[in-house]
């Protein structure tokens, strides 16, 4: 074991040296002129608004400090809330310019003081707050997981957000157990997909879906029964299941809110983790976060009580960043890769992507056109324009 770390450690000071040798001119410039601080690539947001505020530049490296690793990133992820960090439509966003990206795997590289339990050259995936979509990042240690070996780079890039995010719906909020039905809208999508495969880890869980037509027959055997997306699912939920479902995830907000909790049972739950539906061009448009938040059903308590109906908000990054719950989610993290392990779910990867390349990326999120995880490839190529 010490001599498999030992070779890891030499395999990954080779690479750092072959990748610091080079630079954007060709020259072998792995630091700036003045204070020899050396420099990485990174996707930076210049700021808020369209997908020209998106640019590669070189930015000084950071080192770790204390109780951080500092990784050499293979890949990051890519999520709808990426699209919305763009536009500025978040609460309280921070200052620009800024580096985006929440998620990514890559090899550590250095530790900082009073670091325990991982060794330079480790494979790892990470939660990070905000810096991501770059070559190299620090991270606490509490927010990284060794990957498994039989785990690529771009699967571990998939794997955080999407996962945890779904199990933790399921399981901590919505107590998913033998016999249920779970309504889950953007199927096709990272989350969606997660939600498909930890559904079918219980027995008898029956999965209603939602989404483009376009990708019914990628995902059809991912479901029990698929709606599209601009159908009336609510009408047809109902013809196959007259009392409904426990369980609605939306990732859409708007007039999907009424519609989800119209088709709550008695005692089910209703989740939303997103609000995809505010995002309807390339800038924020008050206008249709106006119109969406116009279409939410006003919820009475005093209705929640005599129907017996829960809904509930969920959002993993402000549980990471700004409630410190990075324990429970570790402890989410142990039992995924455990259901990893056991062949029992497998990020699903829709395509690989330069980081020259995230206007694209992030316009096939926006189009919805992805099924599974977006990635950033640290060291891919941009794709030559015929």
């Amino acid at each position: 074991m010490a001599k498999e770390g030992a070779q890891r450690a030499e395999e990954t000071e080779q690479m750092i040296e072959k990748d610091g040798g080079k630079d954007a001119e060709g020259s072998a410039a792995g630091s700036l002129r003045a204070g020899d601080t050396k420099e990485m690539r990174a996707v930076v947001l210049s700021a808020f608004g369209g997908l020209n505020k998106l640019r590669v530049s070189k930015k000084a490296m950071p080192e770790p400090q204390e109780g951080e690793l500092k990784i050499r990133v293979k890949a990051c992820g890519l999520n709808f809330i990426d699209l919305m960090v763009r536009q500025g439509n978040i609460d309280n966003p921070p200052k620009t310019p800024l580096v985006p990206g929440f998620e990514c795997s890559g090899i550590v590289e250095a530790l900082g003081d009073s670091v325990k339990g991982f060794e330079i050259g480790d494979r790892v995936m990470a939660f990070v707050n905000y810096n991501a979509w770059a070559e190299v990042v620090c991270t606490p240690v509490e927010f990284v997981y060794k990957i498994p070996d039989d785990m690529s780079f771009s699967e571990a890039a998939a794997f955080p957000m999407n996962f945890v995010t779904a199990y933790m719906m399921l399981f901590e909020v919505a107590n998913l157990r033998e016999g249920m039905s779970v309504l889950v809208h953007s199927a096709g999508g990272g989350v969606g997909q997660a939600v498909a495969q930890l559904c079918s880890t219980i027995p008898n869980v029956t999965v209603f879906g939602t989404a483009s037509s376009f990708k019914h027959e990628a995902i059809k055997d991912s479901v029990t029964h698929l709606f599209d997306r601009n159908a009336d699912y609510v009408q047809e939920v109902k013809r196959i299941s007259t009392d409904g479902v426990d369980i609605v995830l939306d990732c859409l907000c708007g007039e999907n809110t009424g519609k989800g909790l119209s088709l709550l049972k008695p005692l089910g739950t209703y989740i939303l983790y997103g609000s995809s539906n505010m995002v309807t061009g390339e800038t924020k448009s008050f206008f249709s976060f106006a119109k969406s938040w116009w279409q939410v059903e006003k919820v009475n308590p005093i209705k929640l009580y005599e129907e017996n109906k829960v809904i509930a908000g969920f959002s993993l990054l402000n549980l990471l960043f700004k409630q410190n719950r990075g324990d429970l989610v570790k402890g989410v993290m142990d039992k995924l890769l455990n259901l990893y392990n056991n062949k029992k779910i497998k990020p699903v990867v829709d395509s690989l992507w330069a980081l020259e390349e995230v206007k694209e990326a992030m316009q096939r999120i926006h189009d919805r056109g992805n099924i599974g995880k977006l990635i950033l490839d640290v060291e891919k190529a941009p794709t030559p324009l015929v």
